[in-house]
């Protein structure tokens, strides 16, 4: 079985600085060494915020997949070449039609990945100019 986009994203995301919210409410903020298809992630240099609002620094965090509740990637993962098309919709010079090609021309965006019951959820929110 293949790794979907998501997964692959994260996987780029190894050595880049990420923000992670676990499903009680903690907030792990920390480079990203190590990612697993199951969305175990292993981070280093880590600022833990609470959900009291108290803060701790952390020098290696383990996180299990299935606690994640979403991961906010690095913006310049946009360029990631699993988001290029291998189509060419819309005819020459053609952006394609709907709704997503509306909000992928305005561009400026940012990542985020959300995941909950055991399934990934991938979201791109566009910023409306």
């Amino acid at each position: 079985m293949s790794i979907g986009v998501p997964i692959k994203v994260l996987h780029e995301a190894e050595g880049h600085i990420v923000t992670c919210e676990t499903n009680t409410g903690e907030v792990y903020r920390g480079k990203l060494v190590e990612a697993e298809d199951n969305m175990n992630c292993q981070m280093v240099s880590v600022t833990v915020t609470f959900r009291d609002g108290r803060v701790a620094q952390m020098e290696n965090v383990y996180l299990r997949g299935s606690k994640i509740r979403f991961l906010i990637l690095p913006d310049m993962l946009k360029n990631a070449p699993m988001f290029k098309r291998q189509g060419n919709k819309g005819g020459p010079g053609g952006a394609g039609r709907g709704k997503s090609a509306i909000l992928r021309a305005q561009g400026n965006f940012c990542l985020l990945m959300l995941a909950e019951y055991d399934r990934v959820f991938m979201h791109l929110l566009c910023q409306l100019v």
